[in-house]
C-alpha cells in the first residue's frame, strides 16, 4: 500500500451522486479545493446548498462552501470523476439513473459501506471504469446542507482510481492506493459489523456502547464470526483487525453509527449489507453466525417498529 501525492493535481469536475454526510464531506473538502463540485441529493440539503453553500463544520474550520448542487442524476454529465455514496440498497438503481449522463471516460468511484457495492454497480455500467473505496469517516447531517466532521476522512483506493489520489491529497484528504481493496473493505465490514448494529440498537455512540458491560464480548464474537465467512470465501482482510476495533473506540468515541442515524431518523438502514450479509454468507458456506444473525434481527425489527 502506497501513498500518492503530486503538489499540482489538475482541476476536475467532480458530481458526487447520493450527497449525505460521507458525499457532502469529501464533496466539500475537494470544493474548497478548488475542483468544480455538484452534490446531487435530496430536495431539502439542495435548497440549502443553493441558497447559503454547504456549510462544513469540522474540527478545524467551520465555513459555508459554494459549490453546484441539483437532486437529478443528470448532473453527472461532463464529471471526471462521480463519487458514488448512495445506500447499498440503491446502488443498481442510482447507478441505473446516472448511466446515460456519464461520459465514456468518467471514472465512478464507490464511497459506499459493504463488500460488493462497486461489483455490483459494474454490471449495471458495464462500460465504465468502476472503483471500489474503503471509507473511514465519521459524520452527520446536522441539518439542510449542513455536514458535520467527528473524526478522520481517510480513503483506500483501487489501483484504477490512482489517478485521483493526487486531487485528494492535495485537497487534505488521506487517499491511498492499494491492491488488496478487497481486503480493506471486509475490515470495513468487520468494523461496521462490530459497532452499526450495537449503536443502533442502543442509540448510543460508539464509546459509550464499547464501555458498557458485555459488549465487548459480543463484539469480539462478531468479529470471530466475521473472520472465520471471510477465510472461507478467501479473502486476505487487510491490517490488524483487534486494533482497527480498538481505534473506532479511540478515534470517534463520539460518533453514532450510520444505522443509528438511519433508525433515528425512520429511514431503512444498510444493515441487510453488514450483518445481514456475513450472516448469509456464513449460511451458504455451512459456518455459524448467531451473534451477527441476533444483531441483524434486532435491527430489522426496530426498522419494522417504523414501518
Amino acid at each position: 500500500m502506497t501513498n500518492t501525492a503530486t503538489p499540482h493535481p489538475a482541476r476536475l469536475t467532480i458530481a458526487v451522486m447520493g450527497a449525505g454526510a460521507v458525499g457532502c464531506y469529501y464533496g466539500g473538502m475537494l470544493a474548497r479545493a478548488g475542483h468544480a463540485v455538484t452534490l446531487i441529493a435530496r430536495p431539502a440539503h439542495v435548497q440549502a446548498i443553493q441558497t447559503q453553500g454547504l456549510r462544513m463544520e469540522t474540527r478545524s474550520f467551520d465555513e459555508q462552501v459554494h459549490l453546484a448542487a441539483s437532486t437529478e442524476a443528470r448532473a453527472v454529465q461532463g464529471a471526471d470523476v462521480v463519487l458514488f455514496c448512495v445506500k447499498s440498497t440503491d446502488t443498481e438503481t442510482a447507478g441505473a439513473q446516472m448511466r446515460p449522463h456519464l461520459g465514456p471516460n468518467t471514472l465512478v468511484l464507490c464511497l459506499q459501506n459493504g463488500v460488493d457495492n462497486a461489483d455490483r454497480l459494474r454490471t449495471v455500467l458495464p462500460d465504465h471504469t468502476v472503483a471500489a473505496a474503503v471509507v473511514y469517516v465519521a459524520t452527520e447531517m446536522a441539518g439542510p446542507g449542513h455536514v458535520k466532521h467527528h473524526g478522520r476522512g481517510d480513503l483506500v483506493i483501487e489501483p484504477s482510481a490512482a489517478g485521483v489520489a493526487p486531487a485528494l491529497v492535495a485537497a487534505g484528504v488521506g487517499a491511498q492506493v492499494s491492491d488488496n481493496v478487497r481486503g480493506a473493505l471486509w475490515l470495513k465490514l468487520i468494523l461496521n459489523c462490530a459497532y452499526n448494529a450495537v449503536s443502533a440498537i442502543s442509540q448510543l455512540p460508539y464509546g459509550k456502547t464499547a464501555v458498557s458491560e458485555g459488549v465487548q464480548e459480543v463484539m469480539r464474537d462478531v468479529v470471530n464470526e466475521c473472520l472465520a465467512v471471510a477465510k472461507a470465501e478467501g479473502v486476505q482482510v487487510a491490517g490488524d483487525v483487534d486494533a482497527a476495533v480498538r481505534m473506532i473506540f479511540d478515534t470517534m468515541p463520539k460518533q453514532f453509527s450510520s444505522t443509528a442515524q438511519d433508525l433515528a431518523r425512520g429511514k431503512p438502514s444498510e444493515i441487510d449489507y453488514l450483518n445481514g450479509l456475513v450472516v448469509r454468507r456464513g449460511q451458504a458456506l455451512g459456518i455459524a453466525t448467531p451473534a451477527n444473525r441476533v444483531l441483524w434481527a434486532l435491527v430489522k425489527l426496530l426498522e419494522s417498529k417504523q414501518a
